[in-house]
């Protein structure tokens, strides 16, 4: 059973009829963000009874917001994003839903590349949303995130929304040019519609196709960066076992060293002492998300770093943070021991007295 999020804008009200209409069991879950005054009361209003009306449980919470964003120094949106995640990710938790499904559309996944490209962006990045992915969360990281939508364009919705008399509500700030979003959807969209009709097609198939090369890897073998990691080529035989965050997944090989061969880290591939980590004899090490407080003493510096200093000299976008997979010492959460596809800990090198190391590479498609 999934959770479906409704806004009561039309993406999300079309998304809902159509799972409908598949007749699966499903919930949906309203966020009032308590923004617009009356209109937002209206939105959830329009939710509720649609909800009411189909005889599907409805999830209501109501946030208030601006006090949220001050509280932690965060723009409007982006304390809006990180409220709602976590409290789907809760629902999720508490109700037994299997995944949350979200109504990002092909409009949103070109303007979300253009603001990534404006702005400088990762790998990440460039290959815009995905279908399936995870909850942006710290908290929640391992429950699926669905957008179902992604391959449709605001036009065919619009279109399925009248053919089916889907009700809807239109937020009127959408018409406002405060948001770098809503400069670009109103603003400069439409010239670039006047330059190629199909511009929004040509954008998510460009996406997909950039996706696909990644995956894919280059002749040479592999590629790694610190948000996004894939490799090519056979795994270790001897696999402890697999973790995973966001859409990476990562191999866990134990073996023994004596010394006399030197240690090769291959792209994408760790090589650490498995003692001085921490990790007893077949254990599976967990990666997991960026949290506050998280810190590194990277190979070869001179003393610790806070992530959030490491991110930044890696010049890793703010919305790529969630999706850059640590390594937690056992002994200390806020120590990472290693960035996956790019650094270990200076604590965890292989040095002459290393008997036991860990292999760990991500886990081909």
């Amino acid at each position: 059973m999934i959770l479906v999020a409704v806004s009561g804008g039309i993406d999300s009200m079309c998304l809902a009829e159509k799972v409908r209409l598949q007749g699966g069991p499903f919930a949906i879950a309203h966020c009032n963000f308590s923004l617009r005054g009356a209109e937002s009361d209206a939105d959830e209003a329009l939710v509720r009874s649609w909800a009411h009306s189909h005889g599907i449980r409805c999830h209501v919470k109501r946030f208030d917001t601006h006090s949220f964003a001050g509280a932690e120094g965060i723009s409007i949106e982006m304390a809006a994003r990180r409220l709602r995640y976590h409290w789907f990710g809760q629902l999720c938790r508490e109700f037994g839903y299997e995944a949350v499904a979200v109504a990002h559309n092909a409009n949103d996944n070109a303007e979300t590349l253009i603001l990534n490209l404006l702005r400088g962006t990762g790998l990440r990045g460039i290959m815009g949303m995905k279908a399936h992915g995870f909850i942006p969360d710290p908290d929640f990281g391992d429950i699926p995130l669905l957008r179902p939508l992604l391959e449709q364009t605001r036009e065919e919705i619009e279109a399925f929304a009248r053919e089916h008399g889907v009700p809807w509500r239109e937020d009127s700030t959408n018409a406002e040019n405060d948001f770098k979003r809503n400069k670009l959807r109103n603003l400069v969209f439409p010239v670039f519609r006047e330059i190629n009709p199909s511009f929004i097609q040509t954008l998510n198939r460009d996406m997909e196709r950039f996706a696909h090369e990644m995956r894919e890897g280059d002749a040479s073998g592999a590629m790694a960066t610190p948000g996004r990691v894939r490799g090519r080529g056979p795994l270790p035989e001897t696999v402890r076992g697999v973790t995973s965050l966001s859409e990476n997944e990562f191999s866990v090989h134990e073996e023994t060293w004596d010394g006399t061969e030197p240690v090769k880290q291959p792209a994408g591939t760790l090589i650490m002492d498995a003692d001085a980590a921490g990790f007893p004899a077949g254990s599976t090490p967990v990666f997991g998300p960026w949290e506050s407080g998280d810190w590194i003493k990277p190979l070869g510096a001179p003393g610790k770093k806070k992530m959030q200093d490491w991110f930044t000299d890696h010049h890793i976008p703010a919305d790529e943070k969630p999706f850059v997979p640590l390594l937690r010492s056992p002994a200390d959460r806020h120590h990472i021991l290693a960035v996956a596809g790019h650094c270990i800990d200076h604590g965890v090198r292989v040095t002459a007295s290393t008997r036991r190391i860990l292999r760990i590479s991500v886990k081909n498609d």
